[in-house]
């Protein structure tokens, strides 16, 4: 039997999981955690890559990052559709893997299926816990769903910031494994363009303002739809002053 994972990806593209949350899913894997990434295209749409150059970028990409599972589900690319199909293709891949976490994108973005995947994620994963779901597998609901937001000044200041200081290194490894998409590049899904900055100077730079707002070199932002519980008040660590 499958060992459920401890946090899911679920993004449109591969390349965008590297992006958004490369650094937590990172951390979390290097520290014994289970973690996993669904794409929910190949991105065969793109300007460069053909699906089997960027299937190979994938998985190379998975293998640094350490994670267990990546799974392409070969939905349409740039066509992404919130469809009873797409949400039981996803509420599938959830009961089989089972995760604690499903991280995706925030809930605008300024590629349509960005902004289409965050919603048929939030759907699928309340689906997939109904017993009369015509969808495989046994009934399953994650915890928690969470936003990932790093690019996006819409989602305004981030919920809560995680310390990818020791993953930022293997993160932008991870990301050189797409070299389709990365070489020339001064913009990239979410990351806007800036000048002849390339992508991966504006990735480091994003980072650091992140990391800035926990008092740390790097951080990555994310959201959530639910109060956050804290133990207690002497459990806080961000300096104030």
């Amino acid at each position: 039997m499958r060992h459920p994972l401890d946090i899911l990806a679920i993004m449109a593209h591969p390349d965008d999981a590297e992006l958004l949350c490369g650094g937590a899913l990172i951390k979390s894997a290097f520290r014994g955690r289970r973690v996993g990434i669904v794409d929910l295209t190949a991105g065969e749409m793109g300007s460069q890559g053909s699906r089997r150059e960027r299937a190979q970028e994938a998985a190379d990409s998975a293998e640094l990052m350490g994670v267990v599972e990546r799974r392409c589900l070969g939905l349409p690319d740039a066509e992404l559709e919130n469809s009873s199909e797409a949400r039981k293709a996803v509420a599938s891949v959830v009961r089989e893997f089972r995760p604690r976490v499903v991280v995706t994108h925030w809930k605008v973005g300024r590629h349509r299926d960005h902004r289409v995947a965050s919603e048929m994620v939030r759907d699928a994963c309340f689906l997939s816990g109904l017993k009369k779901l015509d969808a495989p597998g046994d009934p399953f609901r994650p915890q928690t769903l969470v936003y990932a937001t790093a690019f996006r000044e819409d989602a305004g200041p981030p919920d809560f910031v995680v310390d990818v200081t020791e993953a930022m290194e293997r993160k932008l490894e991870a990301l050189a494994c797409y070299g389709t998409q990365l070489e020339g590049r001064s913009q990239l899904g979410e990351v806007y363009p800036g000048g002849d900055r390339p992508v991966v100077d504006q990735l480091r730079a994003q980072m650091a303002h992140y990391g800035s707002l926990i008092r740390v070199p790097y951080g990555e932002p994310f959201r959530v739809d639910e109060a956050l519980e804290v133990d207690t008040l002497e459990s806080l660590t961000v300096s104030t002053f």
